[in-house]
């Protein structure tokens, strides 16, 4: 997981192909399933893209058989236009929390994500829930 947490952080192509199936399914809360290690990528891509300055920590990783929880930490900046809005340089920290799957050869073949743009959205003034 430290190596996925390297390639969500440096966008390395090469290493999310090393490490996630071409059948893997992401399950995101904002988008429909994507797949394989283009799926992954796309996200990673997009995140970068939109975020500057944008770091991925694993907090805490829970494993019970092929099966691994980890709370990650999120924190970076806004610097595209996200959700139609033009970024005002308010910088967000917030958790999510994934479960990922992984076959007999260690790759990643399923990850299902919490719904923690929610909080992004909140931080960065996109979403009010009291008004």
């Amino acid at each position: 997981m430290k190596e996925f947490e390297s390639m969500i952080n440096t966008a390395d192509k090469q290493l999310a192909i090393k490490l996630i199936s071409k059948d893997t399914v992401f399950y995101t809360p904002v988008s429909l399933p994507l797949c394989g290690s283009d799926g992954c990528f796309s996200i990673v891509y997009l995140c970068g893209k939109l975020l500057e300055d944008v770091l991925w920590n694993v907090e805490e990783i829970i494993e019970k058989s092929s099966k691994i929880a980890i709370r990650w930490s999120c924190t970076g900046t806004p610097d595209g236009i996200f959700i139609g809005v033009a970024p005002d340089g308010k910088k967000f920290i917030t958790e999510f929390m994934n479960f990922y799957y992984f076959d007999n050869n260690g790759k990643i073949t399923n990850d299902v994500a919490s719904s923690g743009i929610v909080h992004i959205l909140i931080q960065i003034g996109l979403l009010r829930l009291n008004d």
